[in-house]
């Protein structure tokens, strides 16, 4: 597997190559080392530096909407789509069952390895590094970053369609949750007069639930 195509697209190249396979190994591959600690320190690190980058975009903007911006950038389905855009995904270092299970393409595989890309390139390089790479990664992904275009609340959406049109609210039902205490995982599913219409995960409850409205939303409209 040839990396270097990687590091173009990515825009840094690594002094120490290990590191960078070590970023993009999922555990399945039972390689001995995989990325689970970068992943965890990379979080930290994007939390961080997606928190000042709209905290300095956003200077008359309060704390709430600083905080509904940030939840819609750093969580699974935001960082995945960072992932697409790198084609993270045909570099990954997976199993053979992961593999055949489409791993190259699930939105949480996708986004753990961009955690941990950055959290590589955090730990080789420091914070300028990865903020200023951080930084024209959201300019290519996110052409305009404002309120209205990062967050739209479905939940509210959902609520308001199901009672003009059934006269009820829908209902959240937690189905499962995985993974460690640092990198929980939660499968939410939303039922309508009982009814289940989507399900969907996320690193947290609420994001998990708003993309089941989100995709409740698009059913019911047809």
């Amino acid at each position: 597997m040839n990396l270097k195509h990687f590091e173009k697209t990515l825009g840094y190249h690594f002094k120490a190559q290990n590191l960078l396979k070590e970023a993009l190994t999922h555990k399945s591959a039972k390689k001995g080392t995989h990325n689970e600690r970068l992943e965890f320190l990379g979080d930290a690190v994007l939390d961080l530096i997606i928190g000042e980058f709209l905290y300095n975009k956003f200077p008359n903007s309060r704390e709430g909407e600083l905080s509904k911006m940030r939840a819609s950038m750093v969580n699974e389905k935001a960082f995945a789509k960072i992932a697409r855009y790198l084609n993270i995904g045909e570099y990954l270092f997976i199993s053979n069952s992961e593999e055949q299970n489409n791993g190259r393409k699930k939105d949480s595989i996708l986004s753990n390895a961009f955690e941990a890309v950055i959290g590589a390139i955090y730990l080789e390089s420091g914070l300028d590094i990865a903020r200023n790479l951080m930084h024209n990664l959201l300019s290519a992904v996110y052409p305009s970053i404002d309120l209205n275009s990062l967050f739209y609340d479905h939940k509210t959406a959902l609520q308001e369609l199901t009672q003009a049109k059934f006269g009820e609210t829908p209902e959240y039902v937690l189905l499962d949750s995985s993974g460690p205490d640092h990198n929980k995982n939660f499968l939410i599913g939303v039922k309508i007069q009982g009814k289940e219409f989507a399900k969907a995960s996320g690193k947290s409850k609420k994001e998990a639930q708003q993309i089941c409205a989100k995709i409740a939303i698009e059913a019911l409209k047809g």
